[in-house]
């Protein structure tokens, strides 16, 4: 292993944003419990959506859409498709999912977004050692995010909800957006390392058979990160090492 806590035949590095870079995770899971909730209500006074169980299994790491069907489909519950242009008070998936992404934005104005300085120093070290790196995200809203903290500068490649689409890229559990990654950072996926905090994001590492999945345990779920594919789980990546 390196100083960077990687395998040797690692040479690049490729990063989610919520949960990894940002401390984002929290206020997208309340943005999908108001969301769900004000749903749910409406719909025969089912039960409310679940911040961190609900949260974990069904959307977090997902694209919006994907994440709307998953819950939905646990609960026995379909709506029409409807387009990316519904309004957030349309009763369809895109409806809903353009609903939460209306109160996401909203929290992140009033509460701003905060990084992990563990992973902006193991950022640098990374940097510093000539690996090369990717910021690869459901979000849509990632480059604006990464902006508003400063860390754009990190990556070399940006491979993101916008960006996905552009390509038609299933998001994760599927590999595709981190093959996506690999592929235009010049690197095999054998040689890539995977850094991800969503059961998800685990699946699309192993699924793209990467060099190394590091699991970035935020909320106490080590066991299921690694029962979903990582090769070892960390609290925060500076436990890594890299420290120049």
């Amino acid at each position: 292993m390196t100083e960077l806590g990687l395998p040797d035949t690692i040479q690049a590095c490729l990063f989610d944003l919520d949960g990894v870079v940002t401390r984002t995770a929290v206020v997208h899971a309340a943005a999908w419990k108001e969301t769900f909730d004000a749903f749910l209500r409406d719909h025969d006074g089912q039960r409310t959506f679940d911040a961190v169980a609900d949260y974990d299994e069904y959307v977090d790491g997902r694209p919006r859409a994907d994440g709307v069907r998953s819950f939905l489909d646990s609960r026995g519950i379909h709506l029409p498709e409807g387009t990316p242009d519904d309004p957030p008070d349309a009763p369809t998936v895109h409806g809903l999912g353009n609903r939460k992404n209306e109160l996401l934005l909203e929290k992140i104005r009033t509460q701003g977004v905060e990084a992990y300085d563990g992973t902006l120093r193991y950022l640098e070290a990374v940097r510093a050692h000539g690996l090369r790196t990717a910021i690869v995200s459901s979000s849509a809203n990632c480059r604006d995010v990464l902006r508003s903290i400063g860390a754009e500068h990190f990556f070399d490649v940006r491979i993101d909800g916008v960006v996905a689409a552009e390509r038609r890229l299933p998001g994760k559990p599927h590999p595709d957006t981190f093959l996506a990654a690999a592929h235009d950072l010049g690197v095999e996926p054998a040689r890539a390392a995977v850094f991800e905090d969503a059961l998800a994001g685990m699946d699309a590492g192993r699924a793209g058979r990467f060099g190394y999945v590091v699991g970035v345990d935020r909320v106490g779920q080590t066991d299921a990160l690694y029962a979903h594919g990582a090769d070892t789980v960390v609290k925060d990546l500076a436990e890594l090492g890299g420290k120049e």
